[in-house]
């Protein structure tokens, strides 16, 4: 097993780099659940720890997933998943966050999983009919009762992370972060660290596309969710290309991939920063854990953040819909 170092959200000690396993159930065209099983199995024998995902991909098919592919080997692994989307893809967003649905969707997860208890427990995205108070207590009762270990939110503002985190102590946020999406940077990641909460980036490689792998949206499959993304769109896409050309020549320069680089420059954010790439081939995990072994000078760093500027990244990373949800 490969010596992938650990970091701490919290008090809960996990892999220095996660995976996030959405695209494995829905998202991102065709899955092949044999082939992600042996991904995930493979993240294990490697050293990594850290499983993240949701009620939500997949319609619990993720859940069961992993389920299937942790069994027997549950103590090698902290199982994160979140609740909080009562409708299926496709459908009208709509969240939930009174203590009758925290339940049932914890119950609901417990046994898609088979396990016991869930280590680390995110609320999806926030409420905005219910106050976070009702929300987090109720999460709190399960941690009393031994079904989840530790509390996490997903995409929160940082008055609702204060006042989350004075109902029962947060381990974790969970948000999108990378070189084309450093919203959270101003205000909510120094709130994070004032009261000692881990940083989960989640799509830390822009949603596969600062890896380089794609010129344009008509190699992904109709059902690809990119396909209706804004950054994805005509015109903008052109434009976000300059910026992985730009770190394609950087990467190349240090030996490594333009995936890789982005993944270094954000391991390099703190050590309380685990971000959680996502992948259903072992090829690109193991390409992904690599990130972990490219060191960056201050100069390496400069460059890289030269090299894309938040104000020159063309589109909303979502629909105006989705924005609508993000940060509450």
């Amino acid at each position: 097993m490969n010596n992938v170092p650990t970091r701490y959200l919290g008090e809960l000690a996990v892999s220095a780099q996660g995976l996030g396993c959405m695209g494995m159930s829905h998202g991102y065209g065709a899955t092949d659940d044999a082939q992600s099983i042996a991904t995930l199995q493979h993240a294990l024998d490697l050293g990594v720890t850290f499983l993240d995902t949701a009620d939500f991909y997949g319609a619990g098919h993720n859940e069961e997933l992993i389920g299937r592919a942790v069994a027997g080997r549950r103590d090698e692994v902290v199982l994160a998943t979140k609740f909080g989307f009562a409708n299926r893809l496709g459908e009208p967003t709509r969240v939930r966050g009174d203590a009758a649905y925290v339940r049932q969707a914890c119950e609901a997860s417990l046994r898609r999983l088979g396990v016991d208890h869930i280590d680390l427990y995110y609320q999806h995205r926030v409420d905005p009919q219910v106050p976070i108070e009702e929300t987090v207590g109720a999460m709190a009762e399960l941690v009393r009762e031994g079904k989840v270990r530790h509390l996490g939110l997903s995409e929160a503002g940082a008055p609702t992370i204060r006042r989350a985190h004075a109902v029962h102590p947060i381990a974790a946020l969970q948000s999108e972060w990378s070189l084309w999406t450093r919203d959270l940077e101003a205000e909510i990641a120094p709130v994070c660290r004032e009261l000692g909460i881990g940083l989960v980036p989640f799509s830390p490689l822009g949603r596969g596309f600062l890896t380089g792998r794609y010129n344009s949206v008509e190699g992904l499959e109709e059902s690809d969710v990119r396909r209706g993304q804004p950054r994805f769109a005509d015109g903008n896409l052109e434009r976000n290309l300059a910026i992985v050309a730009r770190l394609n020549e950087l990467a190349a320069a240090k030996g490594v991939t333009a995936g890789q680089l982005a993944l270094a420059w954000m391991q390099y954010r703190g050590d309380d920063v685990v971000p959680i790439p996502g992948t259903r081939r072992r090829q690109y995990l193991e390409e992904n854990l690599a990130a972990l072994d490219v060191e960056l000078s201050g100069e390496d760093l400069a460059a890289i953040e030269a090299a894309a500027p938040p104000d020159q990244v063309a589109g909303t990373r979502y629909d105006a819909t989705s924005l609508s949800f993000v940060n509450g």
